[in-house]
């Protein structure tokens, strides 16, 4: 048996799986609960995931954020130095560094997240990062393909 994927989960997922409880962010975070993935998250991430659902999405999906992340083991990864972070701002917009950073101290087999501007870049992509860098319905599409 093959352990379960390590995914780390960029703030978007958060945020659309707190809106809608049928996309593929849900499900992915609907499989940690199965325990077919271990979701990993930093507490930067999951701040501004809270700080956007608040102020974009209001108090229900505000809730089902909360209930998400009780209901799942997610592991909490130990946030990067300022150092970790810096090295990464030549590859990427420097307000999202720190996702990358916390991504590879976690030890994610993959990066989930919804913002294709800032991580499906050429020198994002060609970074040389021991993790992938996809969507969710892209990670499902391949999950289920196996």
């Amino acid at each position: 048996m093959t352990a379960a994927p390590r995914l780390f989960l960029d703030a978007s997922v958060f945020i659309a799986a707190a809106g809608s409880d049928t996309g593929a962010s849900a499900l992915t975070l609907a499989l940690g609960r199965q325990g077919h993935a271990t979701p990993l998250a930093s507490r930067r991430v999951l701040l501004e995931a809270e700080r956007n659902i608040r102020i974009k999405l209001g108090s229900e999906a505000l809730l089902r954020f909360y209930e998400a992340i009780a209901a799942t083991d997610l592991v909490v990864v130990e946030s990067p130095t300022p150092e970790e972070i810096a090295a990464h701002h030549h590859i990427i917009d420097p307000k999202d560094a720190h996702v990358l950073a916390a991504a590879l101290k976690g030890a994610a087999d993959v990066l989930l997240t919804l913002d294709r501007r800032h991580f499906m870049t050429p020198a994002v992509q060609g970074a040389g990062l021991p993790f992938l860098i996809m969507t969710p319905g892209e990670w499902l599409r391949r999950w289920l393909a196996t």
